[in-house]
């Protein structure tokens, strides 16, 4: 056959044009690759809170890419909206795990996109890092749980309220497992250390009439209410709580899903002078917190604010990348029993997963919201608290080892 030259450049040029098409037609993610999924809501009620920490968990996954990538690759993560919808969050995570063939996911927000997705993980035997507190009551192996257990959130601060000299306690939540849950706890505590529940209220998640719950709270006049709404609820409550004539001096409240991010869409003159506790908040003291904070907002706009489920978002993806390292792969398996004992240097201090129940070491903090949307914090434990997901004040029931729960 005759050489030629003409048709020879060609036909290589074809060729080459084919590859390169098949490279894009895979979206462009090499062998070296490796996919993590982010599930939160980005759309809906919950969406005023969730974007945020999806937010944190993408600048983790930029800032160790930067670094030089995780065991010589770089990890590319794949978003997905559970759009505030319980079902979505499950059909998401088994798409992530299934056909996107993601290594990890982290995400969600309420305990029913978390309940939703545990069968997910447990059934494909997949890893799911959870950054937000909850009522506890759960411990599996396939969630790393990187928020607060209740001993580390709910229960602290309805101690520090009766030392403060509060007695009388208006309860109102959104009308799902966390709210009822961690009402559940209060009354049990109040019970026991001396106070009292003059009401026990819930609204759907989105409601926006609060009018008769306000004209409640005039009539029984609590000492404080303990506020466990969540999404853009607590919009419509402050901003209602306010109209009323309802100020922080006379009838504080003490929010459980109310963190800087929220404070910004509720407003800031709506909310100011009431409290929130959490394990993390923007003026917390340390270099890593001092980084974390310039490097948000430097990634986002100077006006966004971290708050503590970023936080635990964030930290969370190093945590995960902590354990990857520590196995060597990123076999679930392997990865999972890495996790147990690694510890990270996050914005709020050291934090350390629990090999008895997946849960994080973390300090307890309360704070005060000021004139600028930040907190005082007027609180804090001397160092990280022991997480305990099932309060013997509450259940009966203890932690064996991860996954494994049993009556005592």
């Amino acid at each position: 056959m005759k050489f030629n030259k003409t048709t020879h450049f060609k036909t290589w040029g074809a060729l080459a044009l084919v590859v390169a098409g098949l490279g894009l037609c895979a979206g462009q993610v090499s062998a070296a690759d490796v996919k993590v999924g982010v599930l939160h809501s980005l759309s809906g009620t919950m969406s005023i809170s969730e974007v945020a920490v999806k937010d944190a968990e993408l600048m983790a996954i930029d800032e160790i890419n930067a670094a030089g990538g995780l065991l010589g690759s770089k990890i590319v993560p794949v978003v997905e909206d559970g759009a505030s919808d319980w079902p979505t969050f499950a059909e998401k995570a088994t798409k992530l795990i299934q056909k996107d063939k993601v290594v990890v996911v982290f995400g969600g927000w309420t305990s029913a996109s978390r309940k939703a997705m545990l069968p997910v993980f447990e059934d494909l035997n997949h890893l799911l890092f959870y950054p937000v507190q909850y009522e506890g009551m759960e411990a599996s192996k396939n969630i790393v749980y990187t928020g607060a257990a209740p001993n580390q959130q709910i229960m602290p601060a309805v101690s520090w309220l009766l030392k403060q000299g509060k007695k009388k306690f208006f309860l109102l939540g959104s009308d799902y497992v966390f709210p009822r849950t961690a009402n559940g706890i209060i009354q049990a505590q109040l019970k026991k250390e001396g106070g009292t529940a003059v009401a026990e209220e819930y609204t759907p998640l989105g409601a926006v009439e609060y009018s008769t719950i306000i004209s409640k709270i005039k009539a029984l006049k609590p000492d404080a209410i303990l506020n466990t709404l969540n999404g853009d609820s607590n919009v419509a409550f402050f901003k209602q709580l306010k109209a009323a004539g309802i100020t922080a001096a006379q009838i504080p409240v003490m929010s459980f899903s109310v963190a800087e991010e929220e404070v910004g869409g509720i407003g800031i003159d709506n909310i100011k002078g009431h409290y929130a506790a959490w394990n993390y908040f923007e003026t917390v003291n340390t270099p890593a917190n001092k980084k974390f904070v310039a490097a948000f907002k430097a990634k986002y706009g100077a006006t966004r604010k971290t708050d503590d489920p970023i936080e635990a978002g964030y930290f969370g993806v190093y945590l995960w990348a902590e354990a990857v390292k520590k196995a060597g792969t990123f076999d679930t398996d392997k990865v999972r029993m890495a996790v147990r004992g690694v510890s990270y240097e996050a914005p709020e201090g050291k934090v350390t997963i629990d090999p008895k129940n997946n849960h994080t070491f973390k300090p307890v903090l309360i704070g005060k919201i000021r004139d600028d949307g930040l907190f005082d914090i007027v609180s804090k434990t001397d160092g990280p608290v022991e997480p305990d997901p099932f309060p013997a004040i509450y259940t009966t029931k203890k932690v064996s080892e991860p996954g494994v729960v049993t009556d005592n």
